[in-house]
């Protein structure tokens, strides 16, 4: 991923894990129950917590942004791969402590929609890298659903956004029982599902929106903005990887156009593993200039755990030690040469580590086994010896050059 951000031009970055609780509520939604309070524990008792740690990396990097503007060159793009907290119930896919990569780009005034779309195709290219299930991306736009709940007479928008989020989680039916307990009527409820089930490969199906009853300007410019973000797969390996999908609304208060999420193809019923949009407002308002932005955030840790549940992580020797050459010691006396062979092992760039001690080979070798170290060293021993290696994985052992000897990459 790191690989990717930055041959795109991104920065890498690292925010604080503690921010002001303050600038982190009320921008989350329903993830502002879910943020941890921080303090003391010999701190005196008082009511709530004015630090917290950050459930996302989009607000701290906002934070950021606004803090250090006079020395940021915009648009300024950063990327930042860093551990987030949110309070939810652990299980499959969730995690109170978890890992996530997010790339982001703002601006200063003014953005073009055209960001929105490098976006995404930076979001494909870098899913398309991995040694991952194929992900398929849905992307929306926040002003084509603004658009229409007005037209519709619904005046409580981000209401709205945030039930009708959860209709991959709990159904149409419940939606539109959840938004009529909310005010609207059966007709609303029920329009509201039915754009939401719309999806969107070109014109033609852009069409099905409008066909729907419900025009203005606002609608007028999402759906704009939708087809030509969704452009960005005419360059994608496989194009149909990347489809507009009318229930996409993201519950993240922030957001304020373009907003995508990618599900494994194979296994949709599994959470979003990646996400993102775009928010117009989210640095603006720690700040007097306009900072507009759009990134997109991989959740690595969620990645990893469907993988896993899945049955996709290949089985390999457990790694406890970085070290890719384990330097026997024929004898205590002896042990300067196979520092020495370590020395210029590690020199050319390959970590190795010397035994702790001169016991039987047997012993060593089940040691190097133990920390998973792929390859054991005998050092020579009087003039006319010769460096030996062992492959531990592959059982053979052949002679060797510490001044050219290189490991057999992993595959």
């Amino acid at each position: 991923m790191r690989h990717q951000f930055e041959l795109h031009g991104f920065t890498p970055l690292q925010t604080r894990s503690i921010e002001l609780a303050s600038d982190l509520l009320g921008e989350g939604g329903d993830t502002d129950k879910e943020i941890y309070g921080v303090q003391r524990l010999a701190a005196e008792p008082s009511g709530d917590s004015k630090l917290a740690l950050h459930f996302d990396l989009t607000v701290p990097f906002a934070r950021y942004v606004v803090e250090n503007r006079s020395a940021l060159t915009f648009p300024f793009r950063r990327y930042q791969v860093q551990q987030a907290w949110r309070g939810e119930r652990p299980q499959l896919g969730r995690y109170r402590e978890f890992l996530q990569a997010d790339a982001d780009v703002i601006a200063s005034g003014s953005m073009d929609v055209r960001f929105d779309r490098e976006m995404v195709a930076l979001l494909r290219t870098t899913l398309d890298a991995l040694p991952i299930p194929n992900v398929r991306l849905l992307v929306n736009n926040r002003k084509l659903l603004e658009g229409f709940y007005r037209g519709l007479g619904i005046h409580d928008i981000t209401g709205t956004l945030r039930i009708v989020d959860k209709i991959a989680k709990i159904g149409p039916a419940a939606v539109v029982q959840q938004l009529m307990d909310r005010g609207l009527t059966a007709t609303q409820a029920e329009k509201c599902v039915a754009v939401s089930a719309i999806e969107i490969r070109n014109d033609a199906d852009a069409q099905r929106v409008l066909d729907l009853g419900e025009r203005n300007d606002l609608l007028d410019e999402g759906l704009r903005e939708l087809l030509f973000v969704l452009s960005a797969s005419r360059n994608a390996a496989r194009p149909d990887s990347i489809v507009g999908a009318l229930s996409i609304a993201r519950g993240l208060d922030y957001y304020t156009g373009t907003v995508v999420e990618g599900v494994f193809e194979d296994h949709p019923k599994l959470s979003a593993v990646c996400s993102g949009g775009r928010y117009d407002n989210l640095a603006s308002g720690r700040s007097k200039e306009k900072l507009p932005g759009v990134g997109v955030s991989i959740g690595i840790t969620r990645i990893m755990g469907y993988c896993a549940h899945l049955g996709l992580l290949k089985e390999t020797r457990p790694r406890r030690t970085p070290a890719a050459v384990y330097v026997l010691v024929h004898a205590e006396d002896e042990r300067e040469a196979s520092e020495a062979v370590a020395r210029g092992l590690r020199k050319r760039g390959i970590a190795a580590l010397v035994s702790d001690s001169a016991d039987a080979y047997g012993k060593q070798i089940r040691s190097a086994n133990q920390l998973g170290v792929p390859y054991v060293w005998f050092p020579a021993r009087g003039e006319d010896g010769q460096h030996e290696v062992k492959d531990l994985l592959a059982g053979h052992q052949t002679p060797a050059d510490p001044t050219t000897w290189v490991p057999t990459p992993v595959t």
